[in-house]
C-alpha cells in the first residue's frame, strides 16, 4: 500500500516538472508549429520590446509584454513599432488598432494571451510599403 502512494507522488511530482518546464499551463496559441516555451524565449532572449514570433504570405505575428498597465503598454509599443516604418495612428476599436499611410490602411489586431503577454496580428502590408 505504501509503495503504490509512493509511485503516485512520484508520478505527480513528474508531470509537474514537465508542465513547468515546458510551460504547458499557457493557453494555446493561435500559431501553428509554435509552442509557448519558444515564444516567450524568443521575447525574454531579446532586448526588443516586441519581437517577431512567425510570418507567413499574408501577415505577421508578434509578442509583447503587457506589464502591470493591461493592454494599453502594448498598444504604445505596437504604435512605436508601427510608427517607426511611417504609418500613422488614426484610431483604435476594440482590439484593432488602426494606422494609415499614402492613403492606405493597415489594421493591427490585438490578443490578450496571458496577464503578462500579448499577441499582435499584422498584415504584410506593413513591410511592404
Amino acid at each position: 500500500m505504501k509503495w503504490i502512494g509512493m509511485i503516485v507522488a512520484v508520478l505527480v511530482v513528474m508531470v509537474s516538472v514537465w508542465i513547468v518546464v515546458n510551460k504547458s499551463y499557457y493557453p494555446s496559441l493561435p500559431i501553428e508549429n509554435l509552442s509557448a516555451k519558444e515564444v516567450i524565449r524568443q521575447l525574454n532572449d531579446s532586448d526588443q520590446k516586441i519581437v517577431e514570433v512567425a510570418t507567413d504570405e499574408d501577415s505577421a505575428w508578434y509578442i509583447t509584454r503587457s506589464q502591470n498597465k493591461g493592454i494599453s503598454i502594448a498598444d504604445e509599443t505596437i504604435k512605436e513599432m508601427i510608427g517607426s516604418k511611417g504609418w500613422a495612428f488614426k484610431a483604435k476599436e476594440g482590439s484593432g488598432l488602426f494606422f494609415e499611410k499614402e492613403g492606405e490602411t493597415l489594421l493591427v489586431t490585438t490578443q490578450m494571451w496571458t496577464k503578462k503577454y500579448v499577441l499582435v496580428h499584422v498584415s504584410n502590408q506593413f513591410k511592404e510599403m
